[in-house]
């Protein structure tokens, strides 16, 4: 570990019996054991790894745990968002059993946020319900999917649409791990952070515009710029779970973006040809296009965040992505089916300006098919 590094921070998601700390800091996975080990049942656990991350960290988890005198095993899964399946699902509920996991076993997610959804959602059904732990070790699962329970996975029908809500005992998100993140990656975990600033904070969406660079790491001062970004998304995700743990009010707000989002990765079949992240990169600026077309938000805001998306190397339309088969119908289907539809109507997330994000169930839809328009022209 390194010494020199400030100390970790840790903040607290407020949801009584079931609150967690969440802890931000240089070199966790090292010492991951002794922060464990007061919130397990007792001292055994599974690691839930995917193949590119567990021979970058598990060693190291496992060298901390055995230290701390934790017994552990590990499954390790494909990497890709292929992986959070009905298939993969049952792989791993099956190996888990296999293992003789007890309902004290405590699930550890080490991964991004496919590894975290998974594992939590296998935590929240396995023996009827296992604690889990997360390590996210990329800038999306640490700045989001991380904290906040919601756990699932992905069918045919769309993203996330089969899941639970599931609370960790606690989350390590070791900034050192952004490291090894490749740049495609790293820049659409940013993705994540900006939203922060759109939805209710346009001060910190103007410190992203100064430092944004630096979070992605692309110059700057890089690790105090990713600390920096990592905590205040994490304070920002933890006030909002807290108040509204089930997304029945606020914490529709953290969907800026996902509406428009999730109907392009359902279009793309979930793959590598489209992130999440960057996913939700284009679906906020259609968000903001589109609550400029209603006259809501200044189109110079609007502009602005397509501007800072396009700095750091994130996508904000659909060039090179779109081919002669997509519609805005098609498009329109997806959203259809996203989890958020009430009394069958879409509920897009709309902005009175950067920072003035609110939710709203009375969009015309012909008026969302003109935005979807305008960007398929571009394509």
């Amino acid at each position: 570990m390194n010494t020199l590094a400030p100390q970790p921070e840790t903040l607290n998601v407020a949801l009584g019996a079931r609150a967690y700390d969440i802890h931000v800091g240089e070199d966790l996975i090292d010492g991951a054991g002794a922060l464990m080990a007061p919130v397990l049942a007792r001292p055994r656990v599974v690691v839930v790894s995917d193949a590119n991350v567990a021979p970058l960290y598990l060693d190291r988890l496992g060298a901390s745990l055995d230290r701390t005198g934790i017994a552990h095993d590990a499954v390790v899964l494909p990497a890709g968002e292929q992986t959070k399946d009905f298939d993969h699902l049952r792989d791993l509920t099956g190996r888990l059993l296999d293992l003789r996991v007890e309902r004290s076993t405590t699930l550890v997610a080490l991964g991004g946020g496919v590894i975290g959804d998974l594992t939590g959602f296998a935590a929240a059904i396995t023996l009827r319900g296992l604690d889990f732990v997360q390590i996210p070790t990329t800038l999306l699962a640490q700045v989001d999917s991380s904290v906040g329970g919601k756990t699932g996975i992905n069918v045919p029908q769309g993203k996330n649409l089969v899941g639970a809500f599931h609370q960790p005992r606690l989350v390590l998100a070791d900034t050192t791990a952004l490291d090894s993140l490749p740049p495609r990656e790293l820049r659409a975990g940013y993705a994540e952070v900006v939203k922060y600033g759109v939805i209710g904070d346009r001060p910190f969406f103007d410190w992203l515009v100064e430092n944004g660079e630096a979070v992605c790491g692309q110059g700057g001062n890089v690790r105090p710029a990713r600390r920096h970004a990592v905590l205040t998304g994490c304070r920002a995700k933890a006030g909002v779970v807290a108040e509204d743990e089930r997304e029945s009010g606020r914490r529709a707000l953290l969907n800026l973006g996902h509406t428009f989002g999730h109907a392009l990765e359902a279009e793309t079949g979930y793959g590598d040809r489209l992130l999440h992240g960057e996913a939700v990169a284009i679906g906020m600026v259609m968000a903001m296009d589109l609550s400029a077309r209603l006259g809501l938000c200044p189109p110079g805001d609007a502009d602005a965040l397509r501007r800072h998306l396009d700095a750091v190397g994130l996508p904000t339309g659909l060039r090179g992505l779109a081919d002669g088969s997509w519609t805005a119908e098609r498009l329109m289907a997806h959203m259809a089916l996203d989890k958020k539809v009430e009394g069958g109507r879409v509920t897009f997330i709309l902005a009175r300006g950067l920072g003035q994000a609110f939710v709203s169930r009375d969009v015309a839809p012909a008026t969302v098919e003109q935005v979807l328009e305008t960007f398929l022209d571009g394509a």
